[in-house]
């Protein structure tokens, strides 16, 4: 099964975005699963909830939501960005531990089937079906929008956040899922 990415924008992107003022986890709904998770957050230059690490590429107050819906055996885990850079591609993916005072506080890409040899580079293991890629691409106002559908859920490992690169994830051998720096991080508890 491939992994499904799809833009989402209007009422749905302000839906994930909504109540971004704080950095409280916010309950899916009252049928959502125990698995289910949302985060609202504003990026700051400390690790509480959402740190930026380059200010020039995610500014301090720009906003960040990040949600995961677990149904079946798959999982769709969502990302939605407002006051980043306009019209500009970032990388993005779900790591192994939480943000922060530093990218490299979040480990390495969480992978479904760990990939032996890390950093890990393998286009076998490094792909969007067994890691939460994200990439996305903001409009003129600096927002996105994007989802993805993983064909498998979290177990007892768990990714812990969501880190956004300065560019678009690579896919070839021995570059893949290699995205730039590590420019801003949510710390989510899958």
């Amino acid at each position: 099964m491939r992994a499904l990415r799809v833009i989402i924008a209007g009422p749905v992107a302000a839906l994930l975005l909504a109540g971004c003022a704080g950095g409280e986890p916010v309950a899916s709904g009252a049928e959502a699963s125990a698995r289910d998770v949302a985060v609202n957050a504003i990026f700051t230059t400390t690790p509480e909830v959402a740190i930026t690490y380059s200010e020039d590429l995610v500014r301090v107050g720009a906003r960040g939501a990040v949600s995961a819906h677990v149904e079946n055996d798959s999982t769709t885990v969502r990302l939605a960005v407002r006051g980043l850079l306009p019209d500009r591609v970032y990388g993005a993916h779900a790591h192994a531990r939480p943000c922060g005072p530093d990218g490299d506080a979040a480990g390495p890409h969480f992978q479904h089937q760990p990939d032996p040899v890390q950093p890990s580079t393998d286009p076998r293991f490094a792909n969007p079906d067994n890691e939460v890629w994200l990439d996305l691409a903001t409009d003129a106002r600096g927002e996105a929008s994007v989802q993805t559908v993983v064909p498998w859920q979290f177990g007892e490992r768990r990714a812990r956040s969501v880190v956004i690169h300065a560019e678009p994830t690579r896919t070839g051998p021995g570059e893949a899922g290699v995205a730039g720096p590590r420019v801003a991080c949510v710390t989510v508890d899958f």
